[in-house]
């Protein structure tokens, strides 16, 4: 992603209020800190008109989730939608313009030098140790998956609460408390392709000319280009999230190659763009996200999120917040992280084809049908519906990819900013202009 759009094993609970969660309980009951810790969320805050500012993309900034928060804490959620660029040059240089970031995590090597993110305290958050162990230890059901690029374990913990480095193994205090990820692969109209699709190599198969699309989001797009590459035979990176120049140049002069043949209708930017060549039928393959997949297939229009042999590039992002809060909005930002990881909010984005952080919590708020169908990669006993109603997909269908197990263990690279950023940026640039 930056997309734009969208499991996991639990330890025992940490801080869960009881004596043996080792914290005394008068401590527990001071304020706010003892109502997170028992996960109860009353409306506490209703007489003191909390509003928290939440900076991020779109993508998880839906009114239903805010107004469901509001009704069970009283809290308001005032969101500031920015692209995810955007996200990250306010995380660096307006720090006080919100309360709430929500960020990939790969923007965190260029947030966390700059101390303005405050490492978040796991023994606040009720959930943490059951936050799944793709993020905490890089595994799925005990096996490792890639890690080219900024994979969240690399990211995910802190030193210290002030810490403006990354630790190297894990810690009390975490950058961002993961809300949705997935892994992204290519979209296609099987309908119109009429034979099977198996490798990233087909984006650039000449039998598409003319009806193949790209991402044109530089840091994303180039991680798409090197699993074509690699999936081609042309090389085979080291890491593919961080080049040499070398390696950037490579990768977009087979991009220019293409592209000066006809290859590409389109280059997009925006989700919705994604959607309408999707459905159009003007491309039949392309770099998509789940959801997009999702919203060409309400409109009855046959589309695959389509699982390749070389694996799926993967996205993640997170709650932080910013060093300086303080006070009642402190208690606030860290009482919706708990909200968030117990359950609701869970289910309602897993419905939408993202995964959430806490698989056991939103579990509980599924039914076992739905989460048969989603996480569980078995057809769908009865339709499938979104959050809205609208319905996804029809009785018998399997979900693509298959289980949790299946696509995110397949993960081969994660959405990455380079050393070489500015460079790829600039040759980036140049492949557009071609």
């Amino acid at each position: 992603m930056s997309d734009a759009l969208p499991d996991q094993k639990n330890p025992q609970d940490i801080a869960d209020g009881t004596p043996a969660g080792g914290l005394p309980r008068r401590a527990l009951l001071k304020g706010t800190a003892g109502i997170l810790a028992t996960g109860m969320f009353p409306a506490v805050h209703a007489q003191e008109k909390i509003v928290l500012r939440y900076l991020g993309t779109a993508v998880n900034q839906d009114k239903a989730i805010a107004e469901k928060f509001k009704a069970d804490t009283g809290i308001t959620i005032q969101y500031v939608a920015v692209t995810t660029d955007d996200v990250t040059k306010r995380a660096v240089t307006a720090p006080n313009s919100f309360d709430l970031i929500d960020t990939e995590y790969f923007s965190l090597k260029k947030i966390v030098p700059t101390g303005n993110l405050k490492g978040i305290d796991t023994k606040k958050i009720k959930n943490a140790d059951k936050i799944t162990t793709l993020f905490t230890t890089g595994t799925v059901a005990g096996k490792a998956v890639g890690d080219q690029g900024t994979a969240p374990k690399k990211v995910i913990y802190l030193e210290g609460e002030k810490s403006k480095v990354f630790a190297k193994s894990p810690t009390q205090f975490m950058s961002l408390i993961p809300t949705v990820y997935n892994a992204d692969t290519l979209g296609i109209r099987p309908d119109l392709i009429k034979r099977p699709i198996n490798s990233w190599a087909e984006l650039l198969n000449p039998e598409f000319k003319g009806k193949a699309a790209i991402l044109n989001i530089p840091s994303i797009g180039i991680m798409d280009a090197a699993m074509v590459v690699e999936a081609k035979g042309i090389y085979k990176y080291p890491d593919k999230g961080n080049m040499t120049k070398k390696e950037i140049d490579l990768t977009i002069a087979t991009l220019i190659e293409a592209k000066k043949a006809g290859q590409f209708r389109a280059l997009w930017k925006d989700f919705n763009e994604s959607v309408n060549l999707m459905a159009s039928g003007e491309v039949v393959i392309q770099s998509m996200w789940s959801p997009a997949v999702t919203a060409v297939r309400t409109k009855g229009i046959a589309c695959n999120f389509q699982p390749l042999k070389e694996g799926y590039r993967a996205w993640a992002a997170g709650f932080g917040l910013p060093a300086t809060l303080s006070g009642k909005k402190l208690d606030g930002a860290y009482e919706f992280i708990n909200w968030f990881l117990d359950g609701w909010a869970g289910a309602y984005l897993n419905r939408q084809g993202y995964y959430s952080a806490v698989l056991e919590t939103a579990k509980a708020k599924m039914e076992a049908y739905e989460w048969a169908y989603w996480m569980e990669g078995k057809p769908a006993s009865q339709d499938i519906k979104s959050p809205t109603g609208d319905v996804l997909a029809k009785a018998g269908a399997v979900r693509d990819g298959g289980s949790y197990e299946a696509r995110m263990g397949g993960i081969a690279c994660w959405n990455a900013v380079m050393d070489e950023n500015n460079y790829m940026v600039q040759k980036w640039n140049e492949f557009v202009a071609a």
